[in-house]
């Protein structure tokens, strides 16, 4: 494998990571299980690989990123929308 094969297929991998949990979350309604921090630290990392992707004009850089982006803003979304109840609960 070439090192261009490789970067494909890591971006590609990463990109479609959270697509399930974003389905099953939109489906189910069911947020308990899924930290807040998770999916709204990755949403401000991958944020932060955009800018460095305008910064160095790379343009797969930037591409990778837009998906993970829109699924991670989503899932911290659903959890904050869903969740009303779930910090209440914790220690019980």
């Amino acid at each position: 494998m070439t090192p261009t094969v490789i970067g494909l297929v890591a971006g590609t991998l990463t990109s479609v990571a959270a697509i399930p949990q974003v389905f099953k979350t939109l489906k189910s309604r069911n947020v308990r299980d899924i930290s807040v921090w998770q999916p709204l630290l990755l949403a401000f990392g991958v944020a932060l690989w955009m800018v460095y992707g305008f910064l160095i004009n790379d343009l797969p850089l930037i591409v990778a990123n837009i998906i993970p982006l829109v699924c991670n803003v989503g899932l911290t979304g659903m959890k904050m929308r869903f969740g009303t109840n779930d910090f209440n609960d914790y220690g019980k």
